[in-house]
């Protein structure tokens, strides 16, 4: 694929995955070996990943939305539980309460970082509350002291929707490690990607036994065996599962993904970077704030307006960017201005102040580690020439 082949056509396209011929040739061997669904690839995968992150178990799924699912229905969240999210996610960090019967409670985010605010979850907890999912937006490990000081208070476990954190660390402490369950995730426009795909970490046995075995049906023992030489017929269903298992071909991708991990924060890293130094001294571009003792996965570059000072609005700094060949994105219209919310939930507009303004400012500029520098000083000038020609 050439950087000019994308749906979009833009001159800059808002992403582009890196493949290079290691996951080819790997793809090819799974297609030419007969074994497509998890197998053997998938268990090295969950084992290297694991090995990366430092947790004691990791079970493979065909997406993040699956990982949370399971994680969710492990902890036993079930109808008339209420459990605790970022209203500033994408729309699957809550809609897995809703599909076990639960009740998703939103809350707000901090300005600085726009992470979920530790003080919004204390405020939202109630005698029905059963697990927190902060988000780690952007890339940007949350507060998890704070949050796990909340936790430990109310005895609710902590379920991290890790989807844009690899590679990240809180402190010291590697994002896959540090709560009851981390779910990651592997989409196409992710820091390494399956094409689609998931995974789930823990150090729990029990978490991790059921985990595993509701990612296939409920299938006893080792399922994905059944058809293999060492393998056997037989199997016992031992609960109503899910179909969240990964295939061999998605982990074939994985296996060298995950070994690029590395590679591919540095070159996001240089392009975050370049952004802050270009946008240093532009009063109308606000970045947001990084916290040193962290390692961010810079999974997305946001940026807000201050829209006081400029003569357009967000949707026609975009439209303008668009017609410049800059490819955008806007992560996320906070679940709480959907309609699913005000209809189901009760939801207003203004109910979460904080997000509600992030999202009017809001936009994220392409982060890849195939942007060049040429490409990068396009993005970063074509956003200040923007600002120079509608300051108010």
């Amino acid at each position: 694929m050439t950087k000019t082949t994308t749906l979009a056509q833009h001159k800059i396209p808002f992403f582009l995955p890196t493949i290079g011929e290691d996951e080819i040739n790997e793809v090819v061997d799974t297609l030419r070996s007969g074994w497509l669904t998890t197998g053997k690839k998938a268990k090295q995968f969950e084992q290297e990943f694991a090995d990366r992150v430092g947790a004691k178990h990791a079970i493979a799924v065909n997406s993040c939305t699956a990982a949370l699912h399971l994680a969710l229905e492990a902890l036993g969240i079930g109808p008339g539980d209420e459990v605790i999210v970022p209203t500033l996610t994408f729309a699957s960090t809550a809609e897995v309460v809703v599909h076990l019967g639960a009740t998703p409670v939103l809350a707000d985010c901090r300005p600085d970082t726009l992470n979920i605010d530790p003080a919004s979850i204390a405020a939202k907890i109630t005698s029905k509350t059963k697990a927190i999912i902060p988000v780690h937006y952007a890339g940007q490990p949350c507060d998890m002291d704070a949050i796990h000081a909340v936790a430990q208070e109310h005895k609710l476990p902590v379920v991290e929707d890790a989807a844009h954190a690899i590679p990240a660390r809180y402190g010291e402490r590697t994002v896959g490690t540090i709560s009851d369950i981390t779910c990651f995730s592997f989409y196409a426009n992710k820091t390494i990607t399956t094409g689609e795909g998931g995974m789930v970490t823990t150090d729990s046995d029990d978490l991790a036994a059921r985990m595993r075995i509701m990612s296939l049906h409920g299938i006893s023992k080792d399922a994905w065996k059944r058809f293999s030489a060492e393998g056997s017929w037989y199997y016992e269903i031992t609960a109503a599962g899910f179909k969240h298992n990964m295939t061999d071909v998605a982990a074939s991708i994985g296996l060298h993904q995950l070994r690029r991990c590395d590679e591919f924060w540095e070159g996001r890293t240089r392009c975050a970077e370049f952004y802050n130094r270009a946008f240093a001294d532009v009063p109308e571009v606000q970045t947001l704030t990084v916290d040193p003792q962290n390692q961010t996965s810079w999974h997305l570059y946001v940026i807000q307006l201050h829209l006081d000072k400029l003569s357009i609005d967000r949707g026609e700094f975009i439209n303008r960017l668009n017609a410049a060949g800059v490819g955008t994105s806007v992560h996320y219209m906070p679940l709480h201005m959907h309609p699913y919310y005000h209809e189901t939930h009760g939801y207003q507009v203004d109910d979460l102040p904080v997000a509600k303004s992030a999202f009017e400012r809001m936009l994220s500029l392409p982060i890849y580690p195939r942007l060049s520098d040429d490409e990068l000083k396009y993005v970063a000038d074509t956003v200040q020439a923007i600002v120079a020609e509608t300051r108010a």
